[in-house]
């Protein structure tokens, strides 16, 4: 039995060998496949256009900018990069270091640029104020400014002025963008649609094309964030530096607005004369107060822009003797009484939290999400019933 073991063993020995004698190193690429694999190409596109408008929305200028960035799916070396666009006309070429540079100048320079953006800030709003007294103020603050400027300017320091030259030299050297770089920016001249194609081609000289249609979108007006006078109830926040923390929450009528059809409807002050110690107000140091009988409520009407989408934020604190509520609601212009205020068409939005679960003293944050609708203004409505309730730091945001 062990000789047959033996003799099968050494017939396949034989056999492999026989084989591989039949293989000859001579003949080119045996075993090997072609390679006919070629690149995949993609890019990723990113919108930085930018616009500036007047404070009647009239366009100013505009920059539709988009950068572009390639790739493929190979990682090797001798990979090009070729783009296209259609049409081209006034399309320019931005390199793609141009962006960096001016940022890092900013940065050299941020206190200056600061102060100038102010500047800038209260300049726009100047022609368009049509109170008096506020052109006043935003003229002498605009006076205030223009002195931190000089202070600033003549506080830059020869290493800071020296970084500032080094870049615009870079800048000035920049080699001009060409459609083989592998990260663009395209500027594009006006608003439409343009095919924007990518060619990649490998170090084999393989190559494959992908394109895009790339939107570019008229710009629009930056949606204003509406302005809450008074929003923490805090003593001299009006824009002019004066004000009690109340005067801007004050119904149009006492009668008409009191829960009860007569009487005042002035809200009370709240005022944390220890800070270090609870209860500890969410911004500065006063806040409304509503005593538990109802009878004050908070009434302030502001302008929105009709079509946009608001959130409303505020902090409310109860006390625990008993029960309590406090509603907050955002209420049509046209509403001009308690009564009016309770009616679900007059009722843009609305919030009630109570007292329930809560702590004495300690704030919570809430949040209104609502739209403005073809309304110009919108009345923010607050009363509360049960026990004594504080209301602060209200703050609205659009809603991206």
């Amino acid at each position: 039995m062990k000789k047959y073991l033996y003799n099968i063993k050494y017939i396949v020995l034989g056999t492999f060998v026989s084989l591989t004698a039949c293989v000859s190193d001579d003949l080119a690429n045996v075993g090997d496949l072609e390679d006919i694999t070629g690149p995949t190409p993609f890019y990723n596109v990113t919108d930085v256009t930018r616009s500036e408008f007047d404070c009647n929305d009239v366009e100013l200028w505009a920059e539709y900018d988009f950068v572009f960035l390639a790739g493929s799916n190979l990682a090797v070396n001798g990979t090009n990069y070729q783009w296209s666009i259609t049409p081209s006309d006034g399309v320019d070429l931005i390199n793609k270091n141009l962006p960096v540079l001016e940022q890092l100048i900013e940065a050299e320079l941020a206190t200056v640029i600061a102060i100038e953006n102010e500047i800038a800030k209260l300049e726009f709003k100047i022609p368009c104020e049509t109170d008096p007294a506020k052109v006043i103020v935003l003229e002498a603050q605009i006076v205030d400014l223009e002195n931190q400027l000089v202070v600033a300017q003549d506080a830059l320091t020869d290493e800071t002025l020296d970084n500032v030259s080094n870049l615009e030299n870079q800048i000035s050297v920049l080699e001009p963008a060409t459609l083989q770089d592998r990260e663009i920016i395209f500027s594009f001249p006006n608003p439409g649609e343009y095919t924007v194609g990518l060619t990649v081609t490998d170090n084999l000289g393989k190559l494959n094309y992908t394109e895009k249609i790339i939107t570019v979108n008229q710009a629009v007006p930056t949606i204003p964030v509406p302005e809450i006078s008074e929003p923490s109830f805090e003593d001299n926040s009006l824009f002019d530096g004066t004000g009690d923390g109340r005067g801007s929450w004050e119904t149009p009528s006492n009668d008409a607005w009191s829960p009860f059809g007569a009487g005042t409807t002035v809200i009370q002050i709240n005022t944390d004369s220890n800070p270090v110690d609870a209860p500890n107000l969410p911004d500065g140091i006063q806040a409304a107060k509503f005593p538990g009988g109802g009878e004050r409520v908070a009434y302030q009407e502001i302008e929105v822009t009709p079509g946009a989408e608001y959130v409303l934020t505020y902090f409310t604190a109860f006390e625990e003797d008993s029960f309590g509520e406090m509603k907050v609601s955002i209420l049509t212009p046209s509403t001009s009484t308690y009564a009016e205020a309770q009616l679900e068409e007059n009722i843009v939005a609305s919030r009630t939290d109570s007292n329930v679960g809560r702590v004495d003293n300690v704030f919570k944050k809430h949040a209104i999400t609502f739209e403005a609708g073809d309304n110009e203004s919108v009345i923010i409505f607050a009363s509360n019933s049960g026990v004594e309730t504080r209301l602060d730091a209200f703050d609205i945001v659009v809603k991206e």
